[in-house]
Formats: structure tokens, sequence, C-alpha cells
């Protein structure tokens, strides 16, 4: 359940502007707020039920707008490839002491991309 949520929430972060206001608002209330569905109802003025056709909805729509553009997986691909190269330069910084301040410089480069 955990993992489902946290996966969900990574979309809202990706794709969250696509979602309509209601969807989003909905949704926000719900993962990241942590309101229950009777306090989004009370606090929305809408039905329990409604609350929740929104929050579904905007989970379907998430989780088709990654299915189609993929980038929660692409940037998780990008993630693991940035630690494996981080992880050989500080390899080959010990093997090659004599070039690093180079293997610093790229070091320094793929730790300032930002995920």
């Amino acid at each position: 359940m955990f993992e489902k949520n946290l996966h969900l929430t990574v979309l809202f972060d990706l794709y969250g502007e696509l979602l309509t206001e209601a969807q989003s608002k909905m949704f926000d209330y719900y993962y990241n707020d942590d309101l229950s569905l009777s306090e989004i109802a009370e606090n929305t003025g809408i039905t329990r039920q409604g609350v929740r056709d929104s929050i579904k909805r905007a989970e379907d729509a998430l989780l088709i707008f990654e299915r189609k553009l993929g980038l929660a997986e692409k940037l998780e691909r990008i993630s693991r490839k940035s630690e494996e190269a981080e992880t050989l330069l500080h390899s080959l910084k010990s093997k090659y002491p004599e070039a690093s301040a180079d293997i610093d410089h790229v070091a320094e480069i793929f730790g300032s991309i930002s995920l």
C-alpha cells in the first residue's frame, strides 16, 4: 500500500498539472494532506462518494499518463545510471590519483543533476 501511494505521489508531482483542478485538489488533500474522504467531503461540500470518484479518476489518469509517457520510469533509470557512474568515478579516482581533479569535476557534474 505504501509503495502504491508513493508511486502515485511521484506521478502526481510529474503529471499533476494535467489533471482537472478538482481532481488535483482532491488528490492533494487525500495523499499529501492525509485527509480522510469524510474530511475532504466536509471541507469541499461534496459527497464522500464524489470525493472518492474524483480521486479514483485522478489515480487512473496519472497511471495512463505514465503508461503513455513513462517519465517516472525514465527518471528512475537515469537516477540508477547516475549512481553507477558516481560509483565508477570514485573507483577511478583511487586507481588514477593523477586524474583526481578531472574525476572530481565529472562527479560534481553528476551530483548537480537534479531529478
